[in-house]
């Protein structure tokens, strides 16, 4: 089923055709959908130690770009293991996006009943501090494609998080929505006194782009939201993947003060609500996390 409107025509033969055609020396390595697909990219394995990434929308190609340049920046200086770029692959035979191939990161997928330990919250804070320690060269802060509106302070983006609740409501959500406005109010007037210099974030720290083995995180997935800006975002993880435990754990890791802290309630349920009607239908899993974050973010 597809996720998008404007969802470009993804398939097993047309993979195998562009991979044969751009990196003849994998043509013998078996090629099949992976187990997980996320929103952005159809996933693919190749062979036993390789993925194929292809943007699901027109457009998509520029986050693969993006990552092939500034990934190995982010790469060398964070001390958890992300994805390592082979090759990017060129549009072709009818499909108008540039594309990756990176290789395969073992792990298994947090959920939110996932029993997280101490260990998983202080890898995670130390994940976050490492990306807001990151110099910001000259050429990260004129590159257009580091920027997101998940960047920018909470409260801008009143709005549109009032709209998305309106979108909610009718859809039967075991989620009070008054007390969803009510918190965000809170948060959103916390996010003016926050005090940040802009750094880098991931934009989608969240469960599925996770992996954790042994109760520790493992990988840290998908950078297409790389950006640069107020990192507050990053922070919402710790009402997905974390208990409270955890969570106490990971704010003193990091050392957050009570406004940080209130803001990224609002994160958690600014990206649970704009979740819910566009994926209600096509991606029940992703629905099911956010409800469960954006719940942990009320309690």
């Amino acid at each position: 089923m597809p996720l998008h409107a404007d969802e470009l025509h993804v398939d097993v033969s047309l993979v195998r055709a562009l991979v044969d055609r751009a990196f003849p020396q994998y043509a013998e390595h078996a090629l099949e959908p992976a187990r997980d697909s996320g929103s952005s990219n159809a996933l693919f394995r190749l062979g036993s130690d390789l993925v194929v990434r292809l943007p699901r929308q027109p457009g998509g190609g520029s986050t693969i770009d993006k990552e092939a340049r500034w990934l190995p920046y982010v790469g060398d200086r964070v001390t958890v293991a992300v994805p390592e770029l082979v090759g990017i692959g060129e549009p072709a035979l009818g499909y108008g996006e540039r594309w990756a191939i990176t290789r395969w990161l073992d792990g298994t997928v947090p959920t939110p009943s996932y029993a997280a330990g101490p260990g998983l919250a202080r890898d995670l804070a130390r994940f976050v501090t490492e990306l807001r320690a990151m110099e910001v060269p000259a050429g990260a802060a004129e590159d257009e494609s580091l920027s997101w509106y998940r960047g920018v302070p909470l409260w801008e983006l009143d709005q549109d998080f009032r709209e998305s609740v309106e979108e909610c409501r009718g859809l039967g959500l075991d989620l009070d929505l008054d007390e969803v406005l009510r918190v965000w109010d809170l948060a959103a007037e916390a996010s003016r006194t926050v005090e940040s210099t802009p750094t880098w974030y991931h934009g989608d720290l969240l469960a599925e782009n996770l992996l954790v083995r042994d109760g520790r995180l493992a990988a840290v997935l998908d950078f297409g939201g790389l950006a640069i800006g107020d990192p507050t975002v990053d922070l919402a993880v710790a009402w997905e993947v974390l208990g409270d435990d955890g969570r106490r754990e990971f704010r003193q890791a990091l050392d957050l003060d009570d406004a940080s802290w209130t803001a990224s309630r609002g994160w958690a349920l600014l990206i649970a609500v704009i979740t819910f009607p566009y994926y209600g239908t096509t991606m029940p899993r992703r629905c099911a996390d956010r409800l469960a974050m954006a719940q942990a973010a009320l309690a």
